[in-house]
C-alpha cells in the first residue's frame, strides 16, 4: 500500500446540501422504521408489504454486494453491460453516496485498513470504542470526504453511461421510492401505495445501509478472524447472513480480489451464489477465487 498516497489524497469539508442529504438519508428511514414497528405491533403488516421489501431488499443489496462491491471496486469478476449498468442503478437506489465515490472511498479503505487515511476504521483517529465504532458506523459520513473521486475510478470515468448514472444519483433514489409504491397502489391502492413506499422504499434503505455500515464497524470491532491480516477486520455470522455475504470480512480482506468471501464450510455466501448463477448463465466470466495453497498460507 502507498501511505504517501494516503496521506495525499485531497478531502474536504462536506457542503450544507451534501451534509443534508445523508442527514436525510440517516433520518427519514428512521422514521419510517419507526411506524413500521408500530405497524406489525398492531398487526398491521401483509404479504405483499414484505413481498415488496424482499424484493427491493434483494436487487439493492445485491447490486451493493455483487455490484458496486465484488465487480467495480475490486473487479473480482466480468459481466456483459446491461449487467454493469443495471447493478449501478440498483446499487444506488440504496442511497449509500454517489456510485463514483462510494467505489474510490472503498478502494481507498483497502490501500490502508484501520491506519491513517481508512475513511471508516473504528481504530484511527483519537476515540474511545464508542466513538471509534459510531464513526466507523455512520459518523464518517459526515466527516472530511474525498474532493475528486475520479482518480481513483479512472477505469470506469471513461464509460458515459456510468458517469450519467453517478451524475443522476436523484433519479434512481426516487425510482427506488417509486417503484414499491407504484406496486402498492396497482395491488391497494392508495393505502398500498403508502405502505409500499415505507416498506419497500424507506424501511428497506434503513435496512440495507445499516447492515452495510455494520460491516465497516462491527465487523472491524468484534468477531473471528481466519486468516492473517494488517487490519481488525473479523468474521460475523450474523452479518454474513444479513449482507447477502459481505459479513466474511476477515476473509474478504485477505483475498479483496476475491468474488467469493464464504471460503469456509458453513460461511454461506448469498453473493457468491449470485455470482455463480451468473456464471453458468455466462453473463459472468473471468471469475476470481483464491486456491487452496494460497488459503491455507494465510489461515491462523
Amino acid at each position: 500500500m502507498d501511505q504517501r498516497l494516503l496521506r495525499s489524497t485531497p478531502v474536504q469539508i462536506l457542503s450544507k446540501s451534501r451534509r443534508l442529504y445523508f442527514g436525510l438519508v440517516v433520518f427519514i428511514p428512521f422514521i419510517a422504521m419507526v411506524v413500521a414497528v408500530y405497524w406489525c405491533w398492531n398487526r398491521e403488516v401483509g404479504f405483499i408489504d414484505l413481498a415488496v421489501f424482499l424484493m427491493l431488499y434483494g436487487l439493492t443489496g445485491l447490486s451493493i454486494t455483487a455490484g458496486f462491491h465484488r465487480l467495480f471496486a475490486h473487479h473480482s469478476y466480468k459481466t456483459i453491460r446491461p449487467v454493469r449498468y443495471l447493478f449501478a442503478i440498483f446499487g444506488s437506489m440504496a442511497a449509500q453516496g454517489f456510485f463514483f465515490t462510494w467505489i474510490a472511498e472503498h478502494r481507498i479503505h483497502h490501500r490502508g485498513s484501520d491506519q491513517e487515511g481508512d475513511p471508516h476504521s473504528p481504530h484511527t483517529g483519537k476515540r474511545g470504542p464508542l466513538r471509534g465504532i459510531l464513526h466507523a458506523h455512520i459518523g464518517w459520513l459526515f466527516d472530511k470526504r474525498i474532493e475528486d473521486p475520479a482518480p481513483f475510478v479512472a477505469d470506469l470515468v471513461s464509460d458515459p453511461v456510468l458517469c450519467f448514472i453517478d451524475r443522476s444519483w436523484w433519479l434512481w433514489i426516487a425510482l427506488g421510492l417509486l417503484i414499491p409504491a407504484t406496486i402498492g397502489w396497482v395491488i391497494e391502492g392508495g393505502r398500498g401505495a403508502l405502505r409500499g413506499l415505507v416498506w419497500g422504499g424507506l424501511v428497506r434503505i434503513f435496512i440495507v445501509n445499516h447492515v452495510t455500515w455494520s460491516v465497516n464497524s462491527i465487523c472491524h470491532m468484534w468477531g473471528a478472524r481466519a486468516f492473517r491480516t494488517n487490519d481488525f477486520s473479523t468474521n460475523m455470522p450474523l452479518i454474513g447472513i444479513l449482507a447477502i455475504g459481505e459479513g466474511w470480512h476477515n476473509n474478504h480482506h485477505a483475498f479483496p480480489s476475491s468474488a467469493r468471501h464464504g471460503l469456509v464450510r458453513g460461511q454461506f455466501d448469498a453473493t457468491w451464489v449470485f455470482i455463480r448463477c451468473l456464471e453458468l448463465l455466462r453473463l459472468a466470466w473471468g471469475v476470481r477465487t483464491p486456491d487452496k495453497s494460497l488459503i491455507n498460507r494465510l489461515k491462523l
